[in-house]
């Protein structure tokens, strides 16, 4: 059975910092690409970051030089750290897991962001 766990959400003040993780199980977490979603409230999922398994991330221009995505394969965990939070960084984070070379795309149960004074 596939699992995908997140943590580490919760309230920041604007400028604040999180570090979100998510913990994998159930799949062989080092042949898995991995990536961070959002969905704030009345609006689609959006993609935040990913990281490949061989490393290479991508980030969506919003967040980019403001979040990284970071992989631990030996724990099986991939981590999301958020620097200089917005307001609009508001919304449930949810961590996927998916191959290329075959159809498999696994969801977390998400993880509350909120920021606000």
């Amino acid at each position: 059975q596939v699992q995908l766990v997140e943590s580490g959400g919760g309230l920041v003040q604007p400028g604040g910092s999180l570090r979100l993780s998510c913990a994998a199980s159930g799949i062989i977490f080092s042949l898995y690409n991995m990536g961070w979603y959002r969905q704030a409230p009345g609006k689609q999922r959006e993609l935040v970051a990913t990281i490949a398994n061989g490393g290479t991330t991508n980030y969506v221009p919003s967040v980019k030089g403001r979040f990284m995505i970071s992989r631990d394969n030996a724990k099986n965990t991939v981590y999301l750290q958020m620097n200089s939070l917005k307001p609009e960084d508001t919304a449930v984070y949810y961590c996927n897991a998916y191959r290329v070379d075959r159809p498999a795309n696994y969801w977390g149960q998400g993880t509350q962001v909120t920021v606000s004074s």
